[in-house]
Parts: C-alpha cells; structure tokens; sequence
C-alpha cells in the first residue's frame, strides 16, 4: 500500500512562479493524495491563481505574513477541519512542503518516497534544489551547523555533475521540496514560530534528529528553487538584511539549545558579542553589517519565543547532542567551504579584471626608488646640522612632552597649563603629535628630528605612488616626486618650523590616491578617513577645500555614496569638542588657526602667492639677489623663469588630448590658491601686542599639488617627446628650492638643533621633581608693554599648545591675574607679589631677550624692579634670558583641573574619539582580496552565496 501524501503549497507574492509551479505540481509521476494551497497574505495576483487552481483545499490568507511554517500550520489545521476523514486521521500519511517558486521535476515526488520507503527511520527527506532558471547548478542541498552554532549551506551556486550525490545523510534540509512525516511533525510541533524564515527548516530538521529519526537528502529529486529562505515572498534582501536575519537566527537557537545553566551567560554575552563582532566585521571590510550585529542581539535579548521553543524541545527530545556531532561541520571544513565559496564570488569579475587592466609604472624599474633615494640624500645634506639633536626648535616648533603618559594627558577634554591654565578641548592636532611622539615612546622629541629627515623622501614616494595611479608610463611619476619633494611651500614649512604644514604636505597625495579607490573599497575609505581628519587636524585652513571635494567625488559617484560619505566622520568627532568652545565663545573662525606655537612673520603678496611663496623673499631668491647687489624686480623675475615650465605644462594639459582629466586638477590648483590668499589675510592667533596671520603655505601645497596634477596629465599625453619637458621642469624645480635647501645649513633657517630644554638649566633641574612649578615669562614688546606667560615644570611643549588659548579674543580670569602680577613684579607697589607667586606656586621669572629699542628699554625698567624685589633671588643672565628665583618657595597645590579621564565629559569626548579612531583604522587595515557580494539568483550566472557568517560567536 503506498503511504497518503499531502502536497501543501504555500505561495506569497509568488505570481512570477506559480503557474509554472503548479503545472509541476500536477504533472507527477506519482501525483499527490491531497492538494493543499495556502496563501500567505499576498498582494499581487498569487491569490487568485490559487483559488482558480485544481486542488483539494484553498487555505486563504488570515491576514498579516506569518511565515512558512505558520502557513504549514494553517494548512494542516484547514486539512484536519476538512470533510475528507481519511487525510485528517491517516497520520502516518507524509507531508511535501513547497513554496510558490519550488517546481518539482516530473519524478521528484516518486523519487522522495522511493528514498523513505526502504528506510523506516527516516522522517525527513528532501530533493537537490536546483537554480530557478538554470537547472544544472544547485541552489542547495544539505544544510549543518559549525560547532558554534552558524548555520551553512553545504553546497551552492555550484554546476550539478553528480559529485555530491554520494551524501545524503544529512543534518538538515531546505523547507522547499522538503518530504515530512505526519506523526513526527505532529510530535515535534512543526516549525518554530520564532523562526519565520531563516533556519527554519534547518532548526526542524535538528529536532527531528534529536527525536531518533534520521533526515535524508535525495539527490534524485530535483526542484527548482528560486532564492534563499529569506527572500521567500519579498524582494530581494540586501547583505546587511541577510546578516541580521541569520544572526538573530542564530541566537535565537543558541538560546533554545543551550543547557537551561548556561542561558543566563548565553544572554548576557549577546550585547559583549556584538562588539567582538564589530571588530570582525571591521577587519573584514564589512561596515555595513556592524547595524545589523546589534539589532539582532537586541532582539534576541528581548526574543519571547524562546521559552516556548525549549518546552517544544524537551517534549521531543530523546537524544543527546552528542547524536548530531558527527554532522556538524568542524572548524577546517568551514575554512575550505568559505575558500570556495569567495572564489566562485570572485570568478565572474576576474575576467573583467584583467580585461581592463592597464599598465603602470614600474616603482623600481621606472625610476621611483631612484628618485626617492635622490630625495633622502638631499635631506639629508639639507638638515644635517640636526644630526644627533635631540630635538629641534624654533620658529612655530618646540620640543614635545618628554613621557607617553604627558603626550596622551593633552588629547581630548581636560586641564591646559597655558595661558594661566583652563579646562577645554585638546587641538586635534594634539592627537597626531602623541601619535608620532609615541614613534620613538623612549625620546618623543627624537620623532620630529626624523621626520625631518625623512620628510623629503617621503614626500617623494607619496607623489610618486598618487601620480602613478594616473599615469602608465614611469616619466610623469618621476617628474611628480621631484615637484612634490622640493616644492617651495613644503622646503618654507620645513624652515619655519610649521610642523602641521609639514604633515599636510606629506598626506596630500595619499588622500588623492585613498579617496579615488574609496569609492570601491571600504579599507580605502577607512584609509582616507583617517589621512582627512590628519590633515585637517594638521592645517585647518585647508578643511573648506578638503570638503568641496569630498561633496565633488560623491556626486561624481553617487552609487559609491555609501562608503565616501564617512570618509568625513573621523575628522568630524575630532573637531566637535573644539567646534563647541569655539563657537560658544563666538570665534568661529579661530578654528582655522595653525596648530603649534603662533608666530608672527611678514604677509605675503598676492603676487608672492602665486610664485609658490608663503612669506616674503620669493623663496629665498630675494637674499641672493640681495647678497649680489641685484636690482630688486631681479628674484620676482629669476622665480618666475623657474616656474614657467611647470605653469606651461600645466596649462598646456588643458588643450591636450585627455584634458578631461585636467581639469579636476586645476580645480584643486585654483582652490588652493584661493585658500592660500584668504589665508595671508586672516589673523586669529594672539603674540602678545601682535596678531599672527594663517600660514598661506597649506593653501600652496594644495595649489602646487594641482599643478603637478595637470602637469602629469601633460606629461602623459606627450609620449616620445615627454623627455626633454620632463628633464626641464624637474631641473628647475631644484633650482628654484636651492636657496631653501641651503638655509638650514648656512644658519637662515629658524629651526635649530636643541637639547629640548625651553627653560634655563637652573628650571629645568628642579622641575624634574616638581612638575608644578611654575616659570613666569615676561616678554617686553615693541609698544613698551610686557607680556605675560606662566609655564609649567620644564615648558610648555608643542603637544600642550593651544588654539584655544591662542585666539582666545577676550582674556581670561586666570590671564589678569597674570596680567597684575606680572604689572606689579615690573613697577614698585605696595602688591603682595610674594603671596601671589605662592599661591600661583610660581619658583621663577624670567626675562627673555628682546630687539627693538622700545623693547630694550621695557626689559631693563623691568629688570630694575625686579632686582630690587627683596623676595627675588638674581640668578643671572641665561641662554634664554635673566632669570630670577623667589626665595621662600612653599610647596603647594599649583592650580590644575581633571585630565581627559578626569571628568564625565573627558570621559565621554575620549571614549568617542578613540571607539571612531579606532573602528575606522580596523577597518583601513588590509586583510587581503576578499569580496563580498550579494546577488539575486533570479539570473542564469549569478553566484548565490550562501555561507554569509565568518564565524558562530
């Protein structure tokens, strides 16, 4: 006697399908007993074509999408209800579970039954589910679990040759085709509830298991499947979606499965777990899953069906797990199935890959390595009056904090001992200090004597690599290095000690070449976040151009939107704190100061600008001409001859073939160049009597960068003739910079070697054990007044300066305190100046040098009163000026304020930087060529993938 089956087919929003469907389904070999349609709250014409069709009951919708199971459910109870008592009381009758797109081939029902005839202990069978429009590759067959708990589908995407016919025990099965024996789903409850879609079938089939019966795939039997479990009855889910599903799947069955001892631990660790994973999805280049990781762990955490599912399970269970270890995937197999499954993702670009890959110049062989070691040498000629400093001071620079812990106390939000001292947000330029200090943990001012070796190669090898991935042949590349390393902005900035200026220049190039592969690549953009918020952070007035073409670049490519949009994150939350104080304090435009100490030095003329020269002197030439007696229009003229070839190439590229490709370069020139006159104009930072102008220098390195852009384009367009051009604005590139490489040797520069001392010998020395002790600085100033500044132990370094402080338009309470202090230390009065330095725990004033005869004179007046303070201690004249002790200095308490960890805000600002940092750097950091993409495997050649979890935490 053959054994009752019941066909039980539920469709959703499966018009497309179903026709063809049910026209499979009456034309078996072995037809159904009893035909079951169900409609699962469709909104489309699936409804329709179900009442119309021939069979034995119409379930209609009972309103609301329940899911697969639950529509199963609805089925067998309208079969139960029915007036047919022989399909409501056989229950050793079989169930064949399909969906509106599962097509069964003519023998495939026959060849289910054939399979659980001749062996009893099977209650579960299921077909080869094969590619909807292609019907030689799988879509699935065979589903397990790895040994911590991620669901996997055996085989996918793959052309059906019979090599995997040989296995059919299986742990679990797809639902679609899925042949299931009545009593046993009567015994276990059927579906689980909680389980709408994803693991459905694959948590059934593992109840089914631990039940004592055996689960079998058929790989004679073969329907058509149209898509994974959780595109059943919807438009195709995007990859996050699908995470989401699967991992709250997952969860969900973790806490079904697990003993009822370790549920608590299991429910605690669901939050934990998410973080593990956003780290993992960072590395892996998967950002847009990170939402999904936590959505699911909430949900699980709030997940009501797990309670039911356990009582579900235990009334079934006669098995221990240990019966379904054998079918679990162990950790090596997951590594080679998830091999195999990147490479059939990666097969069907590979072909286009190299189809269009074009030729690039060669690092090594067109010259690269040479120039870059050209670039070295000559740095190191350049700066070798630094060689074996321990640090280097002078014009904006000064030595940094001599410990890690100092140089990461002045990041975030906390106390500044500057400026008589406030609680404030740190420069974000702060960070990049800490990080290069931290190069060299055991010497941090050591870091900038490197790079100032370093900074001319490196240069070098930046605008080597960004003009490479433009061009295909090694002249343009070569040409860029030598315009890059030895232009005039960056040889000034490296002279006048514009450390920030430095730093910008040496990112620029890499931010072209990170925000060009950004819009393909998540770690590209992760990289060029991360130089953005550097540069920026390093020269704030390049921030309004960095920003234009960020928004040019994603307009130019909305559909990579999703991953250049962030590229501006980091730089945001560094600036936000600052951008606050700032703004409340109505100085908006003091966010543009130049990071480091202000410095006062002359404005440059448009005119000036334009040479590439951010102070006055057309880049040293004006001394030369100077120095020989030449008329004065003689260093204008000379700088302009030098930097004809250079203008020339790059307006000739606009007329050339590919001029395309110009024209974003001259773009970037013009913004530059706009940046670097608005610049010379705007004065925020405060030197005492006199205001310090922007450095124009940042706008020239970005206005040279898009000259070098358009002279590439030139240079790349010219072919066989690109040699004696090429040879020619190289050559006078490194004339034009000769003065500037010859000024830290002949002594013009303003940066000098130095021990790292700010402060005389005698402060210095007992500072080392008093870091609160406090040195006031009395400058005298051209006008005859004295300005006053109160250092702390050994100085304030280069990581402690802040813009805050320096742009400040009104002084603070702390800054007249100071102000009469340092009034009544210069003049007699009756001021108790003794208990003042005591409470301001002040061991020593000091009166640098001067120039200027206004100056002199204020600083002698003063010098007298201070000579004649009984309660001042004359220690003489020192190398940074004369300096006096107080006698009868007390220990006490300096006045200071909570560090960055010291207050909930310090808190709250350091925590936000550091997880932002932090996640963008995991996620910049390369981790090979992985690919990772989800298609709808509607098409004949599109690859499903179907192992979409890295791992089961």
């Amino acid at each position: 006697m053959q054994p009752r089956v019941t066909a039980i087919l539920v469709a959703r929003n499966g018009a497309d399908y179903l026709q063809r469907t049910l026209s499979a389904l009456h034309g078996q070999t072995r037809t159904p007993d009893v035909t079951v349609l169900t409609d699962d709250s469709s909104t489309d014409g699936s409804a329709a074509m179900l009442a119309a069709a021939d069979a034995t009951i119409f379930v209609p919708s009972a309103g609301g999408a329940a899911g697969f199971g639950a529509a199963v459910a609805r089925a067998l109870a309208a079969l139960d209800a029915s007036a047919d008592p022989g399909a409501a009381a056989d229950t050793d009758s079989w169930l064949w579970l399909l969906g509106h797109d599962n097509a069964p081939a003519p023998t495939a029902l026959a060849a289910l039954l054939a399979a659980v005839e001749i062996a009893p202990s099977v209650a579960v069978a299921g077909p080869k589910l094969m590619r909807w429009n292609t019907g030689d590759v799988i879509e699935s067959y065979g589903e397990t679990l790895t040994r911590l708990g991620a669901s996997v589908s055996l085989v996918s995407g793959e052309l059906d040759q019979a090599q995997h016919d040989r296995h059919n025990d299986m742990l679990g099965l797809a639902a679609g085709g899925m042949l299931v024996r009545r009593s046993a789903w009567d015994a276990i409850g059927g579906f689980d509830p909680a389980l709408p879609a994803v693991d459905a079938a694959l948590d059934f089939c593992v109840r089914v298991r631990l039940a004592g019966h055996r689960v079998v795939g058929v790989p004679d039997a073969r329907v058509s499947s149209a898509g994974a479990a959780e595109d059943f009855g919807r438009p195709p889910v995007t990859l996050r979606a699908a995470n989401g599903l699967h991992r709250r799947a997952q969860l969900h069955r973790r806490l079904v499965y697990a003993p009822i001892v370790a549920v608590p631990f299991h429910w605690l660790s669901l939050v934990p777990l998410a973080f593990v994973r956003t780290i993992w999805h960072l590395l892996g280049k998967r950002p847009g899953l990170i939402a999904s990781e936590f959505s699911a762990a909430f949900l699980a955490a709030l997940d009501g069906g797990v309670l039911p599912a356990r009582r579900a399970l235990r009334r079934s269970r006669v098995l221990g797990w240990a019966a379904i270890a054998p079918l679990r995937m162990p950790p090596r197999d997951v590594r080679e199935l998830r091999a195999t499954q990147r490479a059939i993702l990666a097969a069907p670009d590979a072909g286009a890959a190299q189809g269009s890959e074009v030729g690039r110049a060669s690092f090594f062989s067109d010259g690269g390595a040479w120039i870059v070691l050209l670039a070295a040498t000559v740095g190191a000629v350049a700066f070798g009056p630094l060689f074996g400093a321990a640090a280097v001071t002078g014009g904006a620079l000064l030595p940094v904090s001599t410990g890690f812990r100092e140089l990461w106390a002045n990041v975030g939000y906390g106390w500044h001992d500057i400026g008589g001292g406030f609680v404030g947000a740190a420069d974000p330029f702060a960070f990049v200090v800490a990080i290069l200090g931290t190069l060299t943990f055991w010497a941090p001012s050591q870091s900038i004597v490197v790079l100032y070796f370093a900074a001319l190669p490196l240069a070098a090898l930046g605008a080597w690599w960004c003009a490479a991935r433009f061009s295909e042949r090694g002249w343009a590349p070569g040409v860029a290095a030598v315009l890059w390393a030895f232009a005039p902005p960056f040889l000034a900035a490296l002279n006048g000690g514009h450390l920030g200026a430095v730093i910008a220049h040496l990112l620029l190039p890499w931010i072209v070449v990170t925000l060009v592969n950004a819009a393909r690549s998540w770690s590209a953009s992760a990289a060029c976040s991360l130089l953005f918020a550097a540069t920026i952070a390093a020269a704030p007035s390049l921030a309004p151009a960095l920003l234009l073409g960020w928004l040019a670049w994603m307009i130019a490519r909305p559909r990579s939107i999703h991953r250049l949009f962030g590229i501006v994150i980091p730089a945001l939350v560094l600036f936000a704190p600052l951008v606050v104080q700032q703004v409340l304090r109505s100085n908006a435009l003091g966010l543009a100061a130049d990071p480091g100490a202000p410095v006062v030095a002359g404005t440059a003329s448009g005119w000036q600008l334009a040479l590439g020269s951010p102070l006055n002197g057309y880049s040293g030439w004006s001394d030369i001409a100077s120095a020989f007696g030449w008329h004065d229009l003689a260093a204008p003229v000379i700088v302009a001859a030098l930097l004809a070839p250079l203008a020339v190439l790059a307006l000739l590229a606009l007329f050339l073939p590919g001029s395309r490709r110009a024209i974003p370069a001259m773009v970037v020139a013009l913004a530059g160049f706009a940046t670097a006159v608005v610049a010379a104009h705007v004065q925020v930072a405060h030197v005492g009597i006199a205001t310090a102008p922007l450095w124009p220098g940042n706008g020239l390195s970005l206005f040279w960068l898009g000259l070098i852009g358009a002279a590439v384009v030139a240079l790349e367009v010219l072919g066989r003739a690109v040699i004696v051009p090429a040879l020619l604005v190289a050559a006078t590139t490194m004339v034009l910079a000769g003065p500037l490489l010859a000024a830290p040797i002949s002594g013009d520069s303003a940066i000098r070697a130095s021990t790292g001392r700010m402060l005389p010998a005698f402060v210095s020395a007992e500072a080392a054990g008093n870091p609160a002790l406090g040195t006031l600085v009395l400058t005298a100033q051209p006008d005859g007044s004295l300005a006053a500044n109160l250092q702390r132990g050994e100085g304030t370094t280069l990581d402690a300066q802040s813009t805050l402080a320096s742009t400040n338009p009104r002084p603070t309470d702390a800054q007249q305190r100071l102000a009469t202090l340092a009034g009544n230390l210069a003049s007699k009065s009756g001021f108790d100046t003794v208990a003042e330095l005591q409470e301001l725990q002040i061991g020593f004033v000091l009166a640098p040098k001067t120039s200027g005869e206004e100056a002199v004179q204020t600083r002698k007046r003063a010098t007298e009163a201070l000579d004649g303070n009984a309660s001042l201690t004359a220690i003489g004249e020192t190398a940074t000026g004369f300096l006096w002790r107080l006698g009868a200095l007390e220990p006490g308490a300096a006045p200071t304020g909570p560090g960055p960890l010291g207050s909930p805000l310090g808190v709250i600002v350091t925590l936000a930087q550091s997880i932002v940092l932090i996640g963008a750097l995991l996620l910049a950091v390369p981790t090979g060529g992985r690919r990772r993409r989800r298609t709808t495997p509607h098409g004949p050649s599109e690859p499903a993938p179907t192992f979409e979890e890295d791992d089961g935490v």
